[in-house]
């Protein structure tokens, strides 16, 4: 049976706003490279009440259309974005909340600003801070490293060439028995001395459920955790927290000494465990939580952990390269 022109006349019309209504999905997808200026990883510096404090953040492609993303705050570990946006050099993105007291998701905008990004974000309290960001530099070296002479960082005597982060806990950090040692509550402790590219050894002894941590450059965190049996993770004994998993675990018991042997070559890191390879030649993508800055092209310190628990220290040995 023949459709009528009445039946004829409403598919047609029916199939118009179909096409229309496709068309005008399709027309609301910005074109491609919409977000070339925004893409990839960025130092951030948030402007605070209490002194200025680092952030990173990496922006991604999810499709051709649309953007994901990660980001480190002031503590904490990486985490995805809960939302992106990117128009005509605005940025706005939301985080979701780790540590921090906020009622609600972190919210930063912002926009282009030559090749900067700056913007405004709120903090617990309500109040409105400044940020900007710099793109952060790629590391890549070109040549293998010729290394000097090892230096001791500690002298196993006092704490010359260590100060600490804050005056929060004074006297915290001591010298028992030939042991650098943190006692909580306690702050982090900062060598004075700063570094590049260098192979670090460091032995250490934690009592059970104990956590701490080497900063590299005062930047990014080797865990150091009573892990012993446990399933492998960036957050956990070996990692690049947050970052980098381990390919093993290769941690000893609580009260036994432990071992590190990592070298850090621009952003390329290897990381031993008790004599045994668990991170090798990889790239620490950014910052971690609690970094000193987030100045990512400059030479910095070691800082050790010592605002969670306990932890012992018998030997730092740095060898730097030229």
């Amino acid at each position: 049976m023949q459709n009528s022109p009445h039946k004829q006349h409403i598919r047609l019309l029916l199939t118009a706003i179909l096409l229309f209504s496709v068309g005008s999905v399709f027309a609301q997808r910005p074109a491609p490279g919409f977000a070339d200026a925004v893409l990839g990883r960025w130092d951030l510096t948030v402007a605070s009440p209490d002194g200025n404090y680092p952030s990173w953040l990496e922006v991604q492609l999810r499709t051709e259309w649309q953007l994901m993303g990660r980001f480190v705050g002031r503590f904490g570990s990486a985490r995805h974005l809960a939302a992106i946006n990117y128009d005509n050099g605005s940025l706005e993105f939301r985080v979701p909340v780790q540590y921090e007291q906020n009622p609600d998701d972190l919210h930063f905008v912002g926009a282009l600003s030559g090749d900067r990004l700056e913007g405004t974000t709120v903090d617990s309290s309500g109040k409105t801070l400044a940020w900007s960001a710099v793109r952060a530099p790629s590391l890549e070296r070109q040549n293998a490293p010729q290394w000097g002479e090892s230096l001791e960082l500690w002298n196993g005597r006092n704490l010359e060439g260590w100060r600490p982060r804050s005056d929060a806990q004074p006297g915290c950090w001591s010298v028992a028995d030939s042991l650098l040692v943190a006692t909580p509550p306690c702050v982090d402790l900062i060598s004075e001395r700063s570094f590049e590219d260098f192979r670090l050894h460091v032995e250490f002894r934690y009592p059970p459920g104990s956590n701490s941590g080497l900063y590299l450059r005062g930047r990014y965190e080797v865990q150091i955790q009573d892990d012993l049996g446990k399933a492998l993770d960036p957050l956990r004994i070996g990692g690049v927290y947050g970052f980098l998993t381990p390919t093993a675990n290769a941690a000893r018991a609580a009260n036994e000494w432990q071992v590190y042997d990592i070298t850090l070559l621009g952003r390329r890191i290897t990381v031993e465990l008790n004599g045994r390879t668990i991170i090798r030649d990889r790239v620490v993508p950014g910052i971690t939580g609690g970094a000193l800055d987030s100045n990512e092209g400059l030479p910095g310190p070691l800082m050790l952990q010592g605002d969670h628990d306990q932890i012992s220290f018998r030997q730092i040995t740095l060898t730097p390269a030229q």
